[in-house]
This record gives structure tokens, C-alpha cells and sequence, in this order.
């Protein structure tokens, strides 16, 4: 870690005594750190919120509140911030007691500043490595999750998400639809131009489609020119305006890249959740898989809401 860097990081130092504390705070001032002060663990919440310290140096012994305590409410949050205690307890039990529940480090009272800033900046290295391996396995995930062609969620974890939203649904008494989707005569596009275009279709229709579903909505590409969107707390007045919004907003649309363009229209097939309490992901898709077909039956070029009496076996 450059030393650039390190000039940048927040410091929150946490001492109800205010000798300590002022020496402290000017030492890391000196030391090139960003610093906020707190003479209690309730001000050090309050200060944490509003500095979003990198590290929090905090004494064991405060009023109302000791830094231990503080540490467990603090390794609750979801944010992780990095806390050495600094203290006049010496005891074998207090250390191990810190350093169990989420510590990263315990120095010990009286202490020299070299050592103080060294333990510092060698948490702050520990802490960006672990930052830096999140971040990775972040991106990693995602690659997992999502298609690389569309941007969309791919159908390795969709049914896990659409389970789940079920037994929300179910929860709540509110209702889900599945919305199938298929390109209508995709052939064509690579017939009639090259692969490369018609990932250039594909890779647009994944943007439209991500333009046109709500935050709690999931859209995915199935396979192929297949697509499936679940649509969340919505009705069957709410999955019909969407199938035909977005019906119309391809049938509008030309596909254009910078050699070759066309027009292209959609199928869609939906299915919504009824009384059943026992659907679950696969039987719902299958549901708007059979809508769908009947969709490009019909001629395509429209959508089809699903019926258990119409069904295909």
C-alpha cells in the first residue's frame, strides 16, 4: 500500500479519556491519517455512520458501553470496519476474549507510537487484501450468474431466485407471472447477415429487456433467442400491459449495427400464479413455455396468457 493511499484512510479514535485521546489523535494526524474522534462507544456508533471509518481504534474501559460490547454490535453490520483495542488490560482472558469476537489486533497500554502506526498500517494492508478478494469473488459470481452475450441472469441459478419469490409471494398473498419470450424467425438474421450479428440482436435484446422490467423483476436469458422474465407483485391486468409494451417496443425497434440492420417481432407466452400454493418455479415456466407455444401457433407476433385447459400434455 502506497503511502499515498494510506494518507487517505479514516480513523476513528474511540477514549474517554481526553489526555490519551488528544495524543493519540495528533499522533495520527502526524502519521498522515484522516481522524474523527468519539469519548464513548454510543458517539462512536453515531460517528461511524457519518465518517465511515476505514479502522476504529478504540480503549476497552468506557462508560455505559465497553469496547468489547462495541465490537459485537459492530460485527453485526454488514460493513466491515477494522478495530484495534488499545488498552490497560494485560490479562490473558481480556485479549483473547477481543480478538475472539472480531479484534484485529490488541495493543496494550503504554504502548510506543512507532508500534501503534505500524500495527495500523499493517491492518489496513490485511483489511484492502480482503477487500480486494471480495471484490474478486464478486466479479467471479457474477460471471456465474450472468450471461456473458446478454447481461442477463442465465438459467443456472434462475429457478433458486424464482422459488424464492414464490414463497414470498405466498407469504404475502400476492401473485407472480413467467413471461416466455422467443425471437420470432432468429433464423433469419444469421441466414440473411452473419453469427456475429445476430449475437449484436441478441446482446440488444438483453438491454431492452433490462430497460423494461422493475428492479424487483427478473429477466434471463433461456437459451438460444428464449428469454424469461418474472415479473413480481404483479396482477394479470399488469403482465398484459407489459407483454404487449414490450411486444410493441421490438416490433418498433430496428436492430442496427454499423453493416447491417433488420426488424425483427416477438412471441410471448405468460403465466401467472393463482390459489395454487403448491407451484413451483419449473411447473410456472413450463406454464408460460405452453403459452408460448400457442403464441406462434396463433401466427406470432402477440402473446398468449396460459390455460390449463388449452395446455399441450
Amino acid at each position: 500500500m502506497s503511502p499515498a493511499k494510506i494518507s487517505k484512510k479514516k480513523i476513528l479514535v474511540v477514549e474517554d479519556d481526553q489526555p490519551v485521546l488528544e495524543v493519540v489523535n495528533e499522533a495520527l494526524i502526524q502519521a498522515g491519517f484522516e481522524t474523527a474522534v468519539a469519548t464513548s462507544a454510543h458517539e462512536a456508533f453515531a460517528k461511524i455512520g457519518e465518517f465511515q471509518p476505514d479502522l476504529v481504534l478504540s480503549d476497552h474501559d468506557m462508560p455505559h458501553m465497553t469496547g468489547l460490547d462495541m465490537l459485537s454490535q459492530l460485527r453485526k453490520n454488514e460493513n466491515y470496519v477494522s478495530v484495534i483495542f488499545i488498552s490497560g488490560r494485560s490479562d490473558l482472558r481480556t485479549v483473547c476474549e477481543a480478538l475472539e469476537i472480531g479484534a484485529d489486533d490488541y495493543i496494550r497500554k503504554p504502548f510506543r507510537f512507532e508500534e501503534l502506526i505500524a500495527r495500523i498500517r499493517n491492518c489496513l494492508r490485511t483489511k484492502e487484501v480482503h477487500v480486494q478478494l471480495r471484490r474478486a469473488n464478486e466479479k467471479l459470481q457474477e460471471m456465474v450468474d450472468r450471461d456473458y452475450l446478454t447481461g442477463l441472469y442465465n438459467m443456472r441459478t434462475m429457478y433458486e431466485r424464482i422459488d424464492f419469490e414464490l414463497a414470498r409471494a405466498r407469504r404475502y398473498s400476492r401473485q407472480v407471472a413467467a413471461v416466455m419470450i422467443d425471437m420470432d424467425h432468429f433464423k433469419t438474421v444469421n441466414d440473411q447477415n452473419d453469427h456475429l450479428f445476430g449475437s449484436f440482436v441478441l446482446g440488444e435484446m438483453g438491454k431492452i429487456l433490462a430497460q423494461n422490467v422493475r428492479g424487483t423483476d427478473l429477466a434471463a436469458r433461456y437459451g438460444g433467442d428464449e428469454f424469461l422474465v418474472i415479473l413480481t407483485e404483479v396482477d394479470r391486468d399488469g403482465a398484459k400491459v407489459f407483454c404487449e409494451r414490450l411486444r410493441a417496443r421490438i416490433e418498433s425497434h430496428v436492430f442496427a449495427s454499423e453493416r447491417s440492420q433488420i426488424r425483427l417481432t416477438i412471441s410471448l407466452g405468460y403465466a401467472l400464479t393463482g390459489g395454487e400454493n403448491s407451484i413451483d418455479a419449473r411447473t410456472l415456466v413450463r406454464s408460460a413455455d405452453h403459452a408460448l407455444y400457442q403464441a406462434k401457433e396463433q401466427g406470432r407476433n402477440r402473446w398468449v396468457e396460459f390455460s390449463s385447459t388449452s395446455a399441450k400434455p
